[in-house]
């Protein structure tokens, strides 16, 4: 296979070393992450908003800004995700520019995962691993189960035992093998990384983690092209890892290096919940010191990991930008997921409850202004976590087919209304 000329080596985020373009993820010196890097002076040359305008909506379409030797041969399709001017929703907070990042339709299992994976699954065959695998709270487990099963690979995903039951199901369709842990997230991570040590597979967040997470860029790539070759001023991020967050920084950045937007000011928010806030809690201590949590204790259970692989580089990207972190609670999650429903027709999984209930709080205390845009990240669909709100929208009313009976019930409607 030909060498990509975009893409050069893995280097050590900490101390900068290069390495081969291999399925590691760790620096064998100081055991810092390794992150995919380019020559973006030959991408500079190389790519336009042209060229990239008339190749197929998908998040494939920047191409030379991706880990990948060759062309994609795993989610050909994903991306290009909808960015939707919320305008209802901007009038009941009280700002005038709001649009919603749309992940909650991406293709195929409708979570933001779909992009990450597409990456990594792509890489994992130039490099011919044949079983992949990974750690996950739900949503990463439903699209390696999916990508794996349409790129005929064999497939292990190994999740915390007590999982939404559609996001368990939504990955047993697809025919992988679903490996439920008794025990947390950081339990589960920490398992991967054995198994992966011992069997050589390609777990997606652990070995083949430098390219799985260059996927994430392309939202923060589409959210760019989509706002007018445009920077937002302003970004609202749900935060599990932390590295979502990381990504679009460093989206942001490369658009800007090799020429496809002005470089103009930004600032990045996370969003977490309260019960399971590491990220948040360190900013609001005015540390980038993250305190593990031992037990997580929210409904937004993809975003249940205690111990935050990025979160020392997402507290860094949001100071950089000016930006900070917030988290909610359980209620305040519901709260979000119904109020964007409700004014958008959009229906997020917990995760956008979070980033909703997160972006009112910050508008409301002043730390995005009302007057300048801001980009609320939703980054899966509601379906998912059903459950969440199941018991807070009440139920349909029922009636006998007959016109006295609807109208007696329009009266009712009335009078409560």
């Amino acid at each position: 296979m030909d060498q990509s000329p975009f893409f050069s080596h893995l280097q050590c985020r900490e101390c900068g070393r290069k390495y081969a373009k291999d399925a590691i993820h760790v620096c064998e010196f100081d055991f810092g992450p390794l992150e995919a890097a380019y020559d973006y002076e030959v991408i500079a040359k190389q790519i336009s908003r042209d060229k990239i305008s008339a190749r197929p909506r998908s998040m494939w379409r920047y191409r030379e800004l991706l880990p990948i030797e060759g062309e994609a041969t795993v989610g050909q399709h994903t991306g290009f995700t909808p960015l939707i001017r919320a305008q209802r929703l901007a009038e009941h907070l009280g700002v005038r520019e709001l649009y919603i990042k749309n992940d909650a339709v991406n293709y195929p299992t409708l979570s933001f995962k779909d992009r990450v994976v597409s990456v990594a699954l792509s890489r994992a065959k130039e490099l011919g691993i044949q079983t992949v695998a990974c750690a996950s709270t739900g949503n990463l487990a439903n699209a390696v189960a999916a990508h794996a099963a349409s790129a005929g690979l064999h497939s292990f995903v190994l999740i915390p035992s007590d999982l939404e039951p559609s996001k368990v199901l939504n990955s047993l369709v697809f025919g992988t093998n679903v490996v439920a842990i008794e025990g947390s997230y950081d339990q589960v991570n920490r398992l991967c990384s054995e198994i992966a040590g011992n069997h050589g597979w390609g777990f997606v967040n652990v070995n083949l983690r430098p390219y799985y997470a260059e996927g994430s860029k392309t939202l923060g790539f589409e959210i760019a092209e989509q706002f007018g070759w445009r920077l937002p001023r302003h970004t609202v991020i749900p935060m599990a890892s932390g590295s979502l967050l990381t990504k679009v920084h460093k989206a942001y950045h490369e658009f800007a290096k090799v020429g496809l937007v002005d470089s103009t000011e930004f600032s990045i928010y996370g969003a977490q919940a309260t019960g399971c806030s590491p990220i948040s809690t360190a900013i609001k201590n005015n540390t980038d010191t993250v305190r593990p949590v031992s037990k997580p204790n929210t409904i937004a259970k993809s975003l249940s990991i205690g111990t935050p692989a990025d979160g020392y580089y997402a507290i860094r990207a949001m100071q950089e930008t000016g930006g900070t972190a917030e988290d909610c609670t359980d209620r305040e999650i519901v709260g979000g997921i119904r109020l964007l429903a409700e004014t958008e027709g959009i229906f997020a999984e917990t995760a956008g409850g979070v980033t909703v209930a997160c972006a009112k709080k910050l508008i409301e205390i002043g730390r995005i202004p009302r007057d300048e845009s801001i980009v609320l990240c939703i980054t899966g669909h509601g379906l998912k976590t059903q459950e969440a709100v199941a018991e807070e929208i009440g139920r349909p009313a029922v009636i006998r087919p007959s016109l006295k009976e609807f109208e007696s019930l329009l009266e009712q409607l009335a009078a409560t209304n």
